[in-house]
């Protein structure tokens, strides 16, 4: 008994010294990640900004502490729009930034996104500094920011798409047959076609008629603008995608698309010219992670007069949310607080959503409400704005959004899968049971549900598309019957919103800021900025980095067939009545 009492004091000893050296471990980590976070790299003269755009682009950084640290920091980090348009402006004015090296082959970004950071270059280039872009490929997305460079660069045996853009869905009709699964499904509008992938094979001819309507418009507004920054004609333009005219670098030359084709180091070898060092000398460059500094004010204005900055970003549901996700509970405690704290003057609500809970949805937009009897809000739109993401914003003083951006779907739906063949069929599971009432077991997904509760959960989700479109014809101060007329479900852009009565201007955050400055009446430099919600503090950054998302274990584990996966994860999200997007729609 002795001897095992002493094994035990052994073991319990051991623990706790692992466990104090892992604390110390760990302050030490803390402290030498957390000095070189505060730091930004010392610019010396003649040092070129290289921008590597091929990593996602997220409306603001990932708060993975260890970023930069190999494979040690796990996933990699997303750029934030935030950051690196305020890296672009502090850029421009550092005398020691002499010009912008670009590499933008494929960023993971979408269309109001890549606009955001377009402007932000073209604005960069009023400096006079140079913007010079080098790629061995290039997307369309990837030349939309390359295209206002100085020089565009594609080397020899690279490759330029020019083929005009597509939207591609997937449908799992097919796969729930197999599985002897069975959608129930409730919808208001002809163009709500989120609930498609489940009982089609193939897009319905509305869902068609919207998804050709503003892909056209986007692609549409893309033409227009790389003409206007390479001198170039839009019929030309659409002529060569249409008949596939860029088929080699040699052809992207001749019809001016690109400056040059050669390589990375006769590029280099012309910056070397341009910042007058020998040939034999390497060019400082910083990268953008070490020269970009953290969120900061605008304006250097009085701190006793604010603009509170709310970033809403993912599906919408309720309870908290997170950085990739908006939780109704977390959105609508930053609205109220910057309703309540006297120093807020305007509040700019910005919202990157396809959308999700219509609850939720409907909670958030009850606080927007409130906020705005006090206060002005302005709404500004990301690459997406739309069904539950456009509720948040509806009720809004005025809405802004990119040209690009996705907006409208104002519909609802309910989703409902009746597994009762999946699992006798497939498991050999059955189910049975007794009810106090008639209809004690609705909903119900292990059985067929009756007609009468069909009709009445049908009733429901029509009554929240009432509600839905009320709300938003009594913000947008529009006759309810013109609101029902644009919705329906239907997906529009930003610049076909703004035809439509659904946005007030066109523009990106850094104009919505200035909006809600001019209607609280503040001038410029007599405001400061406010980001909410708060990023987590250092520690609590190091302690959630030690368990990697859910979804980028699938994408480690799965590759490519990780987007599916996910897909499939989100129906466990489709409680009660949804407003959102068709799922998964990738433009390319």
């Amino acid at each position: 008994m002795r001897q095992f009492l002493k094994y035990v004091l052994a073991t319990i000893v051991g623990i706790l010294l692992v466990s104090f050296a892992g604390f110390l471990l760990l302050i030490g980590i803390s402290a030498a990640v957390s000095s070189s976070a505060d730091k930004r790299t010392t610019v010396k003269e003649k040092t070129v900004l290289k921008l590597n755009l091929d990593e996602p682009i997220q409306e603001r950084s990932s708060e993975n502490p260890f970023s930069g640290f190999g494979s040690f920091g796990g996933a990699s980090d997303a750029t934030g729009l935030v950051e690196l348009k305020q890296a672009l402006k502090d850029a421009k004015d550092d005398d020691n930034i002499e010009g912008i090296y670009l590499q933008s082959e494929n960023p993971v970004a979408g269309w109001a996104s890549l606009e955001e950071v377009r402007n932000a270059l073209i604005d960069f280039k009023q400096s006079k500094k140079f913007v010079y872009a080098y790629a061995e490929t290039m997307s369309e997305k990837g030349y939309y920011l390359a295209s206002v460079a100085d020089k565009i660069y594609l080397n020899p045996a690279g490759d330029l798409e020019w083929n005009g853009l597509n939207a591609e869905l997937t449908f799992f009709k097919g796969t729930l047959e197999k599985l002897g699964v069975k959608p129930e499904i409730f919808r208001v509008g002809e163009f709500k076609s989120a609930v498609e992938p489940f009982i089609r094979e193939d897009m319905s001819e509305p869902n068609k008629r919207q998804v050709t309507s503003f892909l056209s418009s986007i692609n549409d507004h893309m033409l227009v603008k790389v003409a206007q920054s390479r001198g170039l004609r839009v019929d030309s333009l659409m002529s060569y995608a249409n008949n596939l005219v860029i088929q080699k670098p040699a052809d992207a030359l001749r019809t001016k698309l690109v400056t040059n084709v050669g390589y990375q180091d006769e590029l280099e070898s012309v910056i070397r010219k341009l910042l007058s060092i020998d040939a034999k000398k390497k060019i400082n460059y910083v990268s953008l992670n070490k020269y970009k500094g953290e969120e900061k004010d605008a304006e250097s204005g009085s701190s006793s007069n604010r603009i509170a900055v709310i970033i809403a970003s993912g599906d919408i549901n309720s309870g908290k949310g997170d950085a990739n996700s908006i939780g109704s509970e977390t959105i609508v405690e930053e609205i109220r607080k910057a309703r309540l704290d006297d120093k807020v003057k305007a509040i700019v609500l910005r919202v990157n959503s396809g959308g999700g809970s219509a609850l939720a949805s409907d909670v958030m937009f009850r606080e927007v409400e409130l906020a705005k009897k006090s206060k002005p809000v302005i709404g500004s739109m990301s690459d997406y704005a739309a069904s539950g993401g456009y509720y948040m914003l509806m009720g809004c003083n005025k809405i802004v959004a990119q040209p690009n951006t996705i907006t409208g779907s104002i519909g609802v739906f309910s989703l409902l899968f009746n597994t009762e063949n999946f699992f006798k069929d497939k498991l050999g599971v059955t189910y049975d049971r007794v009810k106090t009432n008639t209809n004690a077991d609705y909903p119900a997904v292990t059985h067929e549900m009756t007609p009468f509760q069909k009709q009445v959960l049908q009733r429901r989700t029509e009554q929240i598309y009432a509600e839905f479109t009320s709300k938003a014809a009594a913000g947008r101060k529009l006759p309810v019957d013109s609101l029902r007329a644009i919705a329906g479900g239907r997906v529009w852009t930003g610049t076909q919103g703004k035809a439509i009565g659904l946005v007030d201007q066109l523009g990106g955050l850094d104009d919505a800021i200035k909006l809600a400055a001019q209607t609280a009446k503040l001038k410029t430099g007599d405001y400061k900025l406010k980001y909410q919600p708060r990023k987590k503090e250092f520690f609590e950054q190091l302690m959630s980095s030690f368990n990697d998302s859910e979804e980028s274990k699938i994408q480690a584990q799965l590759g490519e067939l990780a987007p599916y996966v996910t897909y499939l994860k989100k129906l466990k999200t489709l409680n009660g009545v949804q407003a959102r997007l068709p799922f998964e729609m990738e433009i390319r």
